[in-house]
């Protein structure tokens, strides 16, 4: 069994060599072992000499093609369209037909949360093989590349793009458009002023590239571009068929303390304060709100019918045509105080129909005061119409007429002589007026309020306000004038004092002053005289100082112009004058009695001459 089962065994092997032998291919003889000869005569020369082997036109061509539809370029800086292939936890898998695919991180991707296998995207070689070997792909920098690339288009073209408004920032919004921030500037955003622009934020809308700034890679858009190129449309279409006296619709834009811009459809117009009510009213918005519908009528447009004038007021009747027939002038009306000016008050007796009170038509007093004095806005009056003109629309009005005339009794109440108290009101240079009542008013001059003191301004001898007794010197009933004095209410003590200081009389008094030609001496508070300077020579021949007593002698007395003049001088000159005088006598009387020569006399009174003058 044994040898059997041996002898099988070395017929399988003999068995499996043989098939080896019949299975290994024969190898094939090449032209250069068959047929040297052959082989040396076809061999390419120029091939070998550039080591390589001759490559089949048609196969070159086709491997060509393959090359440029599948392969791409690593080293080209450019953006390439790629195939998302497979999504892990942390990155995106991109074939962009490279000898590798790529790798993205799926924070590139966060604005896409839809991002799926076979999206396709566009993507930047960012590397070309880290140490892994991997090529690193960015979208991140593909996207913002291409969203310049478009923002430029846009913006050169002037194209029309989407922005999504992220937030709002100093001065506008920030808006995304293809990838890049843009400032959108809060005048950008509309044709009227915004005043929430909180509303926009979370809105999508179109906008117009109005600026690029390459440098600072900074991009400003507007969506006022693109409703003003549809106003301006509708613009021409308006101004084309405008009229005076033509009544729009319109919706209040703005409001300023001038008036009020109304929007007609993309043609403003400016309606003045003064054109929006008959009434007075101190601001537009007592009218009118932001936002609010309202007709208006064309008033006037300047020839490019670029600024246009509406009224308001306009579309109803004027209050002047709603008067009765029956106001006349004499009636009396009530009204409301709704301007002051210096020179009056408007009194509005109606709404929209306003009355002139002048100031000289507020009191019976002829010295006038300014309208303040009399009334307040918004104090409601009483007045008489004086005058009314419906077709000028003027009123003028009266209040004083509402009393009677203080004047009408005037010399009942103040006769000439008559003495009564008043209340100062005003002065001038040469007076003080004084208001006795209302309406009568008296003129104190300047030289009728004191008997003895030189007075130059009224104000040296009372002030505004004060309470004065006067008498009644004269009084114009025609002319309402009154004149009146203060000094006149006690004695004229000049009237004393003419007999007390007549000229001769002897004073002691001191030297007070000494002034320009001479000094003054006080007798008492009124009566301060003026001494010559010759007059103030003493009898030794010097002259009196300040402070110096003597005795003076009156040589002048003018009650009229208060002037007294004194002197010392003629004190002692008046006793030489005395012995000149005796002597004279005398020397007459020997004369006769002794019978002189002429030449004896004349040396006896050249004595007394010469003693007088101080001679020796």
């Amino acid at each position: 069994m044994a040898d059997k089962a041996k002898k099988e065994e070395v017929q399988v092997e003999d068995t499996a060599t043989q098939n080896e032998v019949a299975t290994k291919p024969q190898k094939e003889v090449s032209l250069k072992e068959s047929n040297p000869e052959k082989f040396l005569e076809e061999f390419n020369w120029h091939n070998y000499e550039e080591g390589i082997d001759p490559i089949d036109d048609g196969k070159l061509e086709e491997f060509e093609k393959l090359v440029a539809e599948n392969f791409v370029d690593t080293l080209d800086d450019e953006v390439v369209e790629g195939k998302v292939v497979y999504i892990t936890d942390r990155d995106a898998i991109i074939d962009i037909n490279a000898k590798s695919e790529g790798v993205v991180s799926l924070n590139e991707f966060r604005y896409n949360p839809d991002l799926k296998v076979g999206d396709k995207v566009e993507v930047l070689i960012d590397v070309r093989e880290d140490s892994t070997g991997q090529l690193i792909l960015s979208h991140r920098k593909a996207r913002t590349i291409k969203a310049w690339d478009r923002v430029n288009a846009a913006h050169d073209e002037g194209t029309i793009v989407n922005g999504y408004v992220k937030c709002r920032t100093k001065g506008g919004m920030i808006v995304d458009v293809f990838g890049i921030e843009a400032f959108l500037p809060g005048s950008q955003i509309d044709v009227k002023p915004i005043r929430d622009y909180d509303v926009y934020v979370g809105k999508t809308m179109e906008f117009k590239v109005v600026k690029i700034n390459h440098e600072f890679k900074n991009v400003v858009v507007s969506h006022k571009a693109l409703i003003e190129a549809d106003i301006e449309e509708q613009k021409k279409e308006i101004i084309g068929q405008l009229e005076k006296g033509q009544v729009l619709e319109g919706v209040v834009k703005n409001i300023t303390s001038y008036g009020v811009f109304v929007d007609l459809g993309g043609v403003d117009g400016l309606v003045h304060i003064t054109d929006l009510s008959w009434s007075r009213i101190n601001h537009p918005n007592e009218i009118v709100e932001l936002d609010q519908k309202l007709n208006v009528v064309i008033l006037d447009f300047d020839e490019d019918k670029t600024r246009i004038q509406l009224g308001l007021k306009q579309l109803n009747p004027h209050p002047w045509e709603a008067l009765g027939e029956e106001l006349k002038v004499g009636d009396k009306v009530k009204g409301k105080v709704v301007v002051i000016a210096d020179y009056g008050a408007f009194i509005e007796v109606a709404e929209g129909v306003e009355g002139l009170i002048h100031v000289s038509e507020m009191s019976w007093s002829t010295h006038l005061r300014s309208a303040q004095d009399f009334v307040n806005v918004g104090d409601e009056v009483e007045a008489v119409i004086l005058t009314m003109d419906k077709e000028e629309r003027k009123m003028s009005l009266g209040i004083k007429q509402m009393t009677p005339d203080p004047w009408t009794d005037i010399t009942t109440k103040y006769p000439v002589g008559s003495r009564h108290k008043g209340v100062v009101r005003n002065f001038t240079n040469f007076g003080v007026f004084v208001e006795l009542e209302e309406g009568i008013d008296g003129l104190i001059y300047i030289s009728d309020l004191s008997w003895t003191k030189k007075i130059k301004h009224p104000s040296e001898f009372t002030n505004i306000g004060d309470t004065l007794e006067v008498v009644v010197l004269e009084l114009d009933v025609e002319g309402r004038k009154l004149s009146l004095g203060h000094k006149q209410t006690e004695e004229n003590p000049w009237d004393k004092y003419e007999d007390e200081f007549a000229v001769g009389t002897k004073h002691t008094a001191s030297i007070d002053e000494v002034v320009d030609k001479g000094a003054t001496i006080k007798f008492n508070e009124d009566i301060v005289a003026f001494v010559p300077s010759r007059h103030l020579e003493k009898e030794d021949g010097s002259m009196l100082k300040k402070g110096d007593e003597a005795e003076f002698q009156i040589i002048e007395f003018n009650k009229e112009f208060k002037k007294v003049v004194a002197s010392h001088m003629v004190i002692h000159k008046e006793e030489e004058a005395k012995i000149v005088k005796e002597a004279v006598k005398k020397q007459a009387t020997a004369q006769d009695e002794s019978k002189t020569t002429l030449g004896d006399a004349n040396a006896a009174l050249q004595a007394l001459k010469d003693k007088m003058d101080g001679k020796k």
